[in-house]
């Protein structure tokens, strides 16, 4: 009796190890791109990778208190233009931790959404736009409000209703639902 206890938990430990080395293996196959010294998954969501990313640690303490990571945790897809750390930083002092309060929760709930569009729009998909539109492209956001792309040379740049320019530094973050675009800036809706 005591031999097949042992056998039971052997084999047990032997599915789950096999389980564990599956899913690494499936993993290591995943074609990832580096953001904020982590590998992004394209077989894992956008809150599931930027959580990984040091350079998105105020996008994501953001849309934690704008209440939006089940929306961003959906099915999609989604083509986010992800702001680092550093975009924020060049906000006015204050901006942030102003945001972050509760009784701003709407106001960061529309900035946060005014990097968002409904669909997957990879690089190729804005530049192709950006030429059928002769150097400029319009794309509604999920905040209702409009962005600007253009090209600069072979970078891809997003303007803002407030003229603010960010360039996307690093382009098809691939997610299981949609794409993160890493910007530079933070984009600002008029409103």
């Amino acid at each position: 009796m005591r031999n097949l206890k042992f056998l039971a938990i052997a084999i047990c430990g032997i599915v789950l190890f096999s389980t564990a080395e599956v899913h690494a293996q499936k993993m290591n196959k995943e074609k990832t791109i580096m953001v904020g010294g982590a590998e992004m998954y394209p077989s894992k969501n956008i809150i599931e990778n930027a959580v990984n990313s040091k350079d998105h640690t105020t996008l994501v303490a953001a849309v934690k208190a704008a209440e939006l990571v089940e929306v961003l945790q959906g099915d999609g897809p989604f083509t986010v233009f992800a702001p680092t750390n550093a975009a924020f930083e060049k906000l006015p002092e204050g901006t942030v931790a102003s945001l972050l309060k509760p009784e701003n929760k709407e106001k960061l709930q529309a900035v946060l959404t005014y990097h968002v569009l409904a669909g997957d729009f990879k690089a190729k998909d804005l530049i192709n736009a950006i030429k059928v539109g002769n150097g400029k492209a319009t794309f509604k956001t999920v905040n209702g409000a409009e962005l600007t792309a253009m090209m600069d040379g072979k970078n891809v740049k997003i303007k803002d209703a407030a003229g603010n320019v960010a360039t996307v530094t690093i382009a098809n973050v691939n997610q299981s639902n949609g794409v993160i675009h890493v910007i530079d800036t933070v984009l600002l809706p008029s409103k």
